[in-house]
């Protein structure tokens, strides 16, 4: 069994995933920052600082009015937290967002740099400079 585990863990397929989770990890961390700490106060600015984090239903306690979310469940209400659902929504359509124009601009640079291996494989469109050769034989050997 532990030889089967040895053979398992030294596929290259394992290995790629393990380090495509690590760099997913840390990718998810660059891109709620900038998501957090730039594309939201950016838009906080056109919104007015909109935040539907603290909307909520109380559904059974009693809560002071105007409290906010953490107040309220601090103080063992059931709330329906809508607001922080909305806000998560929100977060989550930003980031899928970003991340689709990353994952673009990507893809844009990598065809870039595909194109020209490509046109350098391609065979010219004119006669080769062989065939040019054979020609200017052939019509010399007619002349002559």
């Amino acid at each position: 069994m532990l030889n089967e585990f040895k053979d398992f863990i030294a596929k290259g397929n394992v290995m790629d995933m393990a380090v495509g989770i690590i760099i997913g990890a840390a990718f998810t961390a660059i891109v709620t920052s900038l998501v957090g700490d730039l594309i939201n106060p950016i838009i906080g600015l056109f919104t007015g600082g909109l935040d539907f984090t603290n909307n909520y239903a109380v559904l059974a306690g009693d809560v002071a009015e105007g409290s906010s979310l953490e107040a309220a469940r601090e103080a063992g209400a059931a709330v329906f937290a809508y607001g922080a659902f909305l806000m998560a929504v929100i977060n989550f359509l930003i980031i899928a967002f970003v991340v689709f124009m990353l994952v673009r601009y990507v893809n844009k640079v990598k065809a870039a740099a595909e194109k020209p291996e490509e046109a350098a494989e391609e065979a010219p469109a004119g006669p080769s400079e062989l065939d040019v050769l054979l020609e200017i034989r052939d019509a010399l050997a007619k002349q002559g």
